[in-house]
């Protein structure tokens, strides 16, 4: 069959699946896409040939995206929606256009989302270089601006010859669909290359099934992990995104009923045991709750699900604290099991918790913990009654009260994800979507997009603070256009609340974390605010929005935005400097050791008085 190097990728694309538990559904069931020089009439015309030609090119939806990086969040968004078992395709122009994509492919990565990532590259033949948009290297003519793809993917090529594809398709395949490996994937498409035509293998278009594996404990392995926990007095559970990638919740559920073992999470993690469940005891960590930390504190064992351990999970190595604590880690990755001198279980989540279940018959820990007060902290941040400005706590204690279960809040930066981890009660398990591996700015609203693609039954609330609304907020147009219908929730506070607040408590006096004028008289930025409106802003992007004041006029908007069938915003005011409860936690950033400021000398001390808590290997030794 002769076809364009870029009609062969589509078309080879749209016959790719994807199957676990007998469920089968496409791996790539479209793309988004920004064209220029680069890639217009390389891959752009073969989705163009696949839109008006389904049946002969292969079905392939395309998706019109404002921003390069934005789309690969939005795809990020989608595939961790449906559990990594589909992924979009993200295809570029030359140069620049490319290169927005590295952030999105390192928040992939960084988070273990497959995403399909298909940047246009130089000349193949050299025959015009440079070209325009090239950089040039004098140490190699091979080198392009597409090789910084190669630290931030976990699959990389670069297609100079049309022979060289079907290897590369099925190399990105095989990581796309790999659970323990997976993440941002990409083919490097010199543009003379897409447009080159090549005789093809009938073959290579056929339906393939890609089987997306569910490992099984190896036997010894599960012995020395059920007999660390059996002599366990004071167990934890933390629950990681692999919980909910395996989709094993159900499980992870039965398995704390049956062995009465607490279960704390991440991040990722959140909405794994649901918020109510007698054995949850919330976030832990830095910005966890003082429940579950004071658990991690003394716990004997602690049995890691799907987690990564980020040092916000082990407030930067210091919420275990008992001597001679145990890890048992179950988690499909190698790399993740091992840490903190665990007992690697490298297996499924799903399988795994089932596994273990079955190895504890008969053990049940004890009950040491009661939740009562701190539920009542919750319940009064959420409803503060702070004045003159509300406070961020009660925005989302009202969101968290006025959502529906099956609604979806996403976050990802500054001050929120915190707040989010330690008070928000998640009542469905995909209910809360916080991106904190990277913690991008800018991820929330064309997160959301992609989350809505994913889940077009489920409202979506992106909260989205007036910084990372300032980096992107370019896919409302997108959402706008393809008639996706979003809730978005902007909290304005006119600075960087989350840097503010750390930049004080690190003696640096929430220096340049305030949006104002420059005051001639110091020099510094710290006059008038500036009279930015956001609000404005979304509407003139295709929104419709709802101005309020109030945390009264906030819950009637909710109502109104989820009945509306258009992308609604939300501007609220809020005060940054409100009350926020204690996680009674830490997180390393170090504070400068000599320093002219009285503020910053006194961090110092306080730095170095958590440092003497500091471990740099958590793990007693095996029995």
């Amino acid at each position: 069959m002769r076809l364009t190097v870029a009609q062969a990728l589509v078309k080879f694309l749209a016959n790719q699946y994807s199957e676990r538990d007998g469920v089968e559904q496409r791996l790539i069931p479209g793309a988004f896409g920004i064209f220029g020089h680069g890639n217009v009439a390389g891959v752009g015309q073969a989705l163009l040939e696949a839109s008006v030609n389904p049946a002969d090119s292969g079905e392939m939806p395309y998706h019109l995206a404002r921003n390069e990086q934005g789309m690969v969040h939005a795809a990020v968004g989608f595939s961790r929606m449906r559990n990594r078992l589909q992924a979009l395709a993200c295809t570029a122009s030359i140069g620049p256009g490319s290169t927005n994509m590295l952030t999105g492919a390192a928040l992939a990565t960084t988070n273990r989302i497959p995403v399909l990532l298909l940047p246009s590259d130089v000349f193949a033949t050299r025959v015009a270089s440079p070209v325009l948009q090239e950089l040039e290297q004098p140490y190699g003519y091979d080198v392009s601006v597409n090789d910084a793809f190669r630290p931030l993917s976990k699959f990389f090529d670069r297609v100079w010859r049309p022979e060289q594809l079907p290897a590369a398709l099925l190399g990105a395949m095989r990581v796309l669909t790999d659970p323990a490996e997976t993440g941002a994937v990409t083919i490097a498409l010199p543009q003379d290359v897409q447009a080159e035509a090549y005789d093809w293998p009938e073959e290579l278009f056929a339906k393939r099934v890609w089987h997306i594996a569910r490992p099984v404990p190896e036997p010894a392995a599960l012995e020395r992990a059920a007999a660390i926990i059996r002599g366990a007095q004071r167990p934890l559970l933390v629950a990681g995104g692999g919980v909910h990638y395996s989709e094993a919740t159900a499980a992870l559920r039965a398995f704390s009923e049956a062995t009465g073992i607490p279960v704390g999470d991440t991040q990722a993690g959140k909405g794994a045991l649901l918020w109510d469940h007698p054995q949850a005891v919330g976030g832990v960590g830095a910005t966890g709750s003082p429940v579950a930390n004071a658990l991690a504190r003394e716990a004997d064992v602690v049995i890691g699900v799907g987690t990564r351990y980020s040092d916000f999970t082990t407030a930067s190595r210091t919420a275990f604290q008992r001597p001679g604590v145990q890890f048992v880690n179950l988690n499909v990755a190698g790399l993740d099991a091992a840490k903190h001198a665990g007992e690697m279980l490298v297996a499924d989540a799903r399988e795994g918790l089932d596994a273990l279940r079955a190895a504890l018959d008969g053990y049940h820990a004890p009950v040491t913990w009661d939740a009562t007060d701190w539920n009542r902290v919750v319940d009064e941040a959420f409803h503060l009654g702070h004045q003159p400005l509300p406070a961020q706590t009660e925005v989302l204690g009202a969101l968290n009260e006025e959502m529906d279960a099956r609604d979806v809040v996403v976050q990802a930066a500054g001050s929120m994800p915190g707040d989010l981890q330690m008070l928000w009660r998640a009542r469905d398990a995909k209910q809360y979507h916080v991106e904190y591996a990277y913690s991008c700015m800018g991820y929330e609203i064309a997160g959301a997009l992609g989350i809505k693609m994913a889940a077009p039954d489920r409202e979506v609330f992106a909260l989205v603070g007036d910084g990372s609304y300032l980096m992107m907020s370019s896919e409302i147009v997108t959402a706008v256009s393809e008639g996706i219908k979003l809730n978005l929730v902007i909290v304005q506070n006119h600075g960087f609340a989350s840097i503010g607040a750390l930049s004080e408590s690190l003696g640096s006096q929430r220096f340049g974390t305030n949006y104002r004028y420059r005051d001639p008289a110091t020099g510094m930025l710290s006059g008038d605010k500036l009279p930015v409106d956001l609000a404005a802003n979304a509407e003139s992007l295709g929104a419709r929005v709802i101005r309020v004041k109030t945390i009264e006029e906030f819950r009637a908007a909710i109502a109104t935005a989820r009945a509306s069938d258009v992308t609604t915003a939300i501007h609220i005011e809020t005060d940054p400097l409100a009350p926020v409860p204690s996680s009674e936690s830490w997180w390393d950033v170090p504070v400068s050791e000599v320093a002219a400021l009285d503020s910053t000398q006194q961090a110092r001390k306080a730095y170095e008085v958590h440092k003497r808590d500091q471990k740099p290997l958590i793990g007693g030794t095996q029995p």
